[in-house]
């Protein structure tokens, strides 16, 4: 049953952190995977469930960094993987489901923006093929353990940056067209809402249902790619060059921008809910193509037909698909 894109009564708002939002819940004896779980935004998420008793699996590409970043966080566990690399993410679900365990909570964080072009082994652009068909891969590879949990989430990080630009079905590669870095953002970004529409259309029989998230503009090691230019340009740095935090205006810390991934897995304001797309720990409204608003969702992220449309081109380009 589709879930209406439009705001819950919530005890939570722009400026409530992880940690307020995770308060009160008993995730002892759940399992959870965080990609990208051990820094930034992904580091807050999986220091909220572990805070709550839950065991946290994080993939990692370079395990070392992983494991300097959690800082022997006890709960969290790191194993090795690589997002670009299929061989990889079937390595890493193998060893996952050998476990038997269920898995209860997904989080597909981890990403990267407006990077130069550059390419997988396969030839798919770097930010599609990370943001979204590496975690389209990794959720398949898992699907088995996210229908044992018997009552999952899986939680796909999005961005307001969708608002950049839909998916482009006839040259998504780029192959025709010229590279617009942050155009390419926004495309695997509007994939990671229309990812979560379709995870939810197949999981909800099996108890499975999805959400994507707009954390917020907060600037950790994503921004690594953004010019001196574009920093002085935008209004999540001051004139000094460091971060401005102003909740109200889209602009939070990582504490804040983990709070509505962590909202997504735990709230039971969510229950019969899935495949809407969320910010500031609550369901976001809809609004017009052309807004100029830094929050809200734009109608080609969030249209039913365009993720189904979105599904076939993946199971096309990684040769998985859910059952």
């Amino acid at each position: 049953m589709h879930t209406p894109q439009a705001p819950l009564p919530s005890d939570f708002n722009a400026f409530s952190t992880a940690a307020e939002v995770i308060r009160g819940h008993d995730l002892r004896g759940k399992v959870a995977v965080v990609t990208g779980g051990a820094a930034g935004v992904g580091l807050e998420t999986t220091r909220a469930l572990v805070s709550a008793g839950a065991q946290v699996v994080v993939p990692a590409r370079d395990v070392a960094k992983a494991a300097a970043g959690l800082g022997g966080l006890a709960g969290a566990s790191i194993e090795p993987m690589e997002l670009t690399d299929p061989a990889s993410i079937a390595a890493f679900a193998e060893r996952f489901l050998a476990t038997d365990r269920p898995l209860h909570v997904l989080v597909n964080n981890a990403g990267i923006m407006a990077a130069p072009l550059s390419r997988d082994g396969r030839g798919y652009e770097s930010q599609l093929a990370t943001n979204h068909l590496g975690h389209f891969e990794l959720t398949a590879r898992l699907w088995p353990a996210l229908r044992r949990a018997q009552g999952a989430r899986v939680v796909a990080l999005s961005s307001v940056g969708h608002r950049r630009s839909a998916v482009d079905f006839d040259d998504w590669n780029f192959e025709r067209r010229p590279y617009d870095r942050w155009g390419a953002y926004g495309q695997s970004k509007s994939a990671n809402a229309l990812f979560a529409l379709g995870v939810d259309a197949r999981g909800e029989a099996h108890g499975i249902r999805a959400f994507s998230v707009h954390p917020g503009g907060i600037v950790t090691g994503l921004a690594k790619f953004m010019t001196a230019e574009e920093k002085a340009a935008s209004p999540a740095f001051g004139r000094d060059g460091r971060p401005v935090i102003d909740p109200a205006r889209n602009m939070k810390t990582v504490e804040q921008g983990a709070a509505t991934s962590v909202w997504c897995a735990v709230s039971s304001a969510l229950d019969g809910h899935g495949g809407v797309y969320c910010q500031d720990c609550n369901v976001a409204e809809p609004v017009p193509a052309e807004s100029p608003e830094m929050r809200g969702v734009r109608p080609w992220a969030m249209d039913p037909a365009l993720a189904e449309r979105l599904w076939t081109l993946s199971e096309r380009l990684t040769g998985l698909g859910v059952a």
